[in-house]
């Protein structure tokens, strides 16, 4: 019977390729007994297109089963299986090839690889592990077993999967560069297998991730002592009114700016430190472990060993933040005394310009008294001269007695004009 596809709206443009997203990373098959290299190496920005390169070299160019925009690409290399997959900070490569090798960890599937290829390839090696997968024996492996693999080192394991396995490591790097991890098969399907060795691949790879924030934690622990007996000084200088505000606040703001300088360099660490913990914590969750005699769990190891370093990192960063607060409450408590003691430096200052403006207020308009005495009797004084002229032309008048006449008429037309300009100054100064 044929199923008719019912008609839909338009896709989002993102539909298929967030369906996609939860299978981009699918677990690899792997059958009992195997060999398996695991390989993270740090890339920068301008490693990524030379790793892309290199990576399809060992092809001999791209073939079809390598996509090149895909963060999973999968290809076969006569007897070896190569998958490579690229993460934001970091790309992972496994090497898979079929059956053991004559010693423990002596025949490990990169020797399949061309010479000199693993040694020419971009970016930094963060972590490398051998691993091997057997058919779990009759009998528990010994502490001979454990040594021959693991070169004597203390061992650390349990049963994975509810039972379904054991997984062994010591979390060394040995002679070669390889941390080792076995892994025996109790009742896994190759699926789980595959599963299974990935967790443990992936908590050390991102416990390692993780442990790149730790040195700048401690460099940055180091510096935060004498910043915060700084503050704490400031602190109280500024509590007791000991010294300028204005001086106080500029060393604030020196000490703010250093502080800001440390959380813009180690803040994408540690948020990346704390995003690898969890990611190492989940994978934890899904070995699903449990306690074998004689051994330290997993689980147990990372909680004592991997966790205070995590700790320490968000110590760091807790004080980072707590600190640049401190700092912002102190700078705005100065600022604020600075402003207040600006305002009351204006308000005098205003006060000032006040008062100067009223005496010089009073200071005119005693000068404009005078103005006006002295245009006054220049007035008095011509129209005199203009009496006399006429007394002498034959005109019967007093020229003394028409000064005094004048004088009282021409003050009153003085005051007037004058105190009509005033008003219309004082008009168009209120219209501004």
């Amino acid at each position: 019977m044929t199923v008719q596809r019912q008609v839909l709206p338009p896709d989002d443009t993102q539909r298929r390729a967030l369906a996609a997203e939860v299978h981009s990373r699918p677990s690899e098959s792997l059958e009992t007994p195997c060999r398996v290299t695991f390989v993270a190496v740090l890339v920068d920005d301008p490693q990524r297109e030379a790793a892309d390169q290199h990576f399809a070299a060992l092809f001999d160019g791209s073939p079809d089963s390598l996509d090149a925009a895909s963060r999973l690409q999968r290809a076969e290399l006569g007897d070896l299986r190569v998958i490579r997959e690229c993460h934001s900070e970091f790309n992972c490569y496994t090497f898979v090839a079929a059956g053991l090798s004559p010693s423990p960890f002596s025949e490990p599937p990169v020797m399949l690889l061309p010479p000199g290829w693993l040694a020419s390839m971009p970016g930094r090696v963060i972590m490398a592990a051998h691993a091997k997968v057997i058919a779990a024996p009759e009998l528990e492996p010994d502490a001979s077993f454990l040594g021959a693999h693991f070169g004597g080192n203390i061992v650390i394991g349990g049963e994975v999967g509810e039972g379904a396995g054991r997984m062994y490591t010591d979390f060394r790097i040995h002679a070669d560069g390889f941390s080792r991890v076995l892994l025996s098969n109790t009742r896994f399907t190759p699926r789980q297998t595959g599963r299974m060795l990935q967790r443990i691949f992936d908590i050390e790879a991102y416990r390692m991730m993780a442990l790149l924030a730790l040195p700048l934690a401690l460099e940055q622990a180091r510096l935060l002592t004498p910043i915060n007996s700084m503050l704490a000084g400031l602190a109280e200088r500024i509590s007791t009114r000991d010294g300028d505000d204005e001086v106080l606040l500029q060393q604030v703001s020196e000490l703010a700016s250093t502080v800001e300088r440390l959380l813009a360099v180690s803040q994408s660490r540690f948020s990346a430190c704390k995003a690898y913990a969890e990611l190492v914590s989940m994978r934890m969750e899904e070995l699903r472990e449990r306690r074998l005699p004689g051994l330290q769990p997993i689980s147990e190891f990372m909680v004592r060993r991997f966790q205070p370093a995590v700790r320490t990192c968000t110590a760091v960063s807790q004080r980072l933040g707590s600190l640049s607060e401190r700092i912002a409450r102190a700078g705005a408590l100065l600022s604020t005394r600075v402003d207040i003691a600006r305002e009351r430096q204006n308000q005098a200052l205003l006060e000032s310009m006040d008062r100067r403006g009223r005496t010089q207020m009073k200071i005119q308009q005693a000068v404009e008294g005078l103005s006006l005495a002295a245009i006054g009797y220049y007035a008095v004084g011509m129209i005199g001269y203009v009496a006399k002229a006429l007394k002498t032309a034959g005109l019967e008048i007093e020229p003394d007695l028409i000064e005094g006449v004048s004088l009282p008429l021409i003050l009153a037309l003085l005051v007037w004009v004058s105190h009509r300009v005033r008003r219309r100054a004082i008009a168009e100064q209120g219209s501004d």
